[in-house]
């Protein structure tokens, strides 16, 4: 497995346009949201101003494209020319391959949230204690493990021609609808109560409430540990029926 893991980091290291939109991408949209926005601008109901709160919600954001997007087409890719068949031939188990594939694509995800946390404390002077840089890398990139089954999920739901458009669909919502390009307060009320319930919503508030240190909100833990369930089992059991059907 560990063999296994060093592959998909050496693929995803070599894929430039990959690195390109987990890594760069997410700290440009940082730079256009929050480029204009001064220390004073604060973002509604946080008490935070907008580039500290931006910061999250792009780090946030590189690490679910980072997981999701690497994850899910790259799977429906390797079922179709025969990898994933060769690797059941040999001693590794499937729960094996699941975990290479979430451990490769959470490893990969690290860049993308040093990179946005660089650009915001050197570009947009965001200052913050020691443990609090500590603690929001450690919260985004153990978050991204939700989405990284989600990406597993996807790669075995639909085929390598569909799973991109299906990914991209999954992709875009989550990221609107979480309020990772946008706040949420700036949304009609009725969606305000509806991102409440989103992954991406709990994932970007696990790093805003570091950030104001407070504790994080239970109903954030719970929507996040809810969804790791479905996700890891939906992952699990698309898995299992498709090792059926080879």
């Amino acid at each position: 497995m560990n063999s296994l893991i060093r592959l998909e980091l050496v693929r995803a290291l070599r894929n430039r346009k990959f690195l390109f939109f987990s890594v760069i991408y997410p700290s440009v949209l940082f730079l256009l949201i929050a480029g204009s926005a001064d220390d004073t601008t604060k973002v509604d109901g946080t008490g935070l101003t907008l580039p500290t709160y931006m910061m999250v919600s792009m780090a946030s954001f590189g690490a679910l494209t980072a997981v999701l997007m690497g994850n899910s087409e790259r799977i429906a890719k390797e079922r179709e020319n025969g990898w994933v068949r060769q690797l059941r031939l040999t001693t590794l188990p499937g729960r094996g391959y699941v975990l290479a594939k979430t451990a490769g694509a959470a490893v990969v995800s690290l860049p993308s949230i040093v990179v946005v946390f660089a650009v915001a404390a050197t570009v947009k002077n965001v200052r913050l204690d020691a443990w609090q840089w500590l603690a929001l890398t450690g919260a985004i990139w153990v978050g991204s493990l939700v989405f990284a089954a989600l990406g597993v999920a996807l790669g075995y739901l639909a085929s390598g021609d569909a799973v991109r458009p299906i990914t991209m669909i999954v992709y875009f919502g989550l990221s609107i609808l979480g309020g990772l390009w946008m706040p949420t307060t700036t949304f009609p009320q009725w969606l305000q109560d509806m991102a409440k319930w989103v992954p991406t919503h709990a994932y970007a508030a696990l790093g805003q409430s570091i950030e104001q240190s407070q504790a994080p909100h239970a109903r954030d833990i719970v929507v996040l540990a809810v969804f790791f369930a479905l996700f890891t089992g939906g992952a699990a059991w698309l898995y299992r029926k498709d090792t059926l059907k080879a």
